[in-house]
């Protein structure tokens, strides 16, 4: 018998480089006071919800707004992260207390939910970028599907990451009934959701994930529905 589970996505907060319009992509960059704010309401949002596993970049900003989002959360469970890929023998972050245990969320770090890369974009102001470039083109970089900013990466080539990693490592949780919080980018957020809305590549530029504002899926019977259970 299939069960019901509840996915959450959030974009991060605003980040110091969102506050500037600058191009930030894979740069490391921690979030504004504003992101901050938003990350507090947003758990506020949340925080009446199970949450059983949560996922985010390696990318700080995504994992401040995970963990200020969950200290408002009622169940009062403490986030614990697994970066799996680490040289690190991943026992060695075990915790040997099963009733320590069950207060606490896995937090799974990947890099494969980190922001679209911008190539050499990055840490470029928008603005004045446009006054180099031409309005047009840098429209083309920011917003088509299949076209890379330089040495950057398309829309189209963040799916090939995001999408395989959410069918292999989320749905399976979410299939056992299971409720995930993913805390991720504007980028790799847009490319999961093209994947359970069915959106073409023309639906899902027009898509805008707004900061700090979290969106629900209700999945059961191998079927996706968009909700506002806030």
């Amino acid at each position: 018998m299939s069960k019901k589970a509840t996915l959450i996505m959030m974009r991060h907060g605003q980040s110091e480089w969102n506050k500037h319009n600058l191009f930030t992509g894979w740069v490391d960059i921690p979030l504004s006071q504003k992101g901050i704010e938003e990350a507090i309401e947003a758990g506020k949002k949340i925080a009446h919800i199970p949450i059983d596993y949560i996922f985010t970049s390696t990318l700080f900003r995504a994992q401040m707004t995970a963990t200020i989002s969950m200290a408002y959360h009622q169940s009062g469970k403490v986030p614990y992260f697994i970066e799996p890929e680490k040289n690190k023998p991943e026992e060695w972050s075990q915790i040997h207390d099963e009733n320590v245990k069950k207060h606490c969320i896995p937090v799974v770090k990947a890099w494969q939910l980190n922001e679209r890369m911008y190539g050499d974009l990055q840490g470029l102001n928008k603005q004045k970028t446009i006054e180099q470039f031409g309005k047009e083109q840098v429209q083309k970089w920011r917003r088509s599907f299949d076209i890379p900013p330089p040495e950057g990466e398309s829309l189209a080539m963040t799916a090939e990451r995001t999408i395989p990693y959410f069918k292999k490592h989320m749905l399976p949780i979410l299939e056992q009934g299971k409720n995930v919080l993913i805390a991720a980018h504007g980028n790799s957020l847009r490319s999961i959701v093209m994947y359970l809305d069915h959106l073409s590549k023309e639906q899902v530029v027009e898509l805008e994930l707004a900061t700090g504002e979290p969106l629900f899926y209700t999945f059961m019977h191998n079927t996706w529905e968009k909700n506002d259970i806030s």
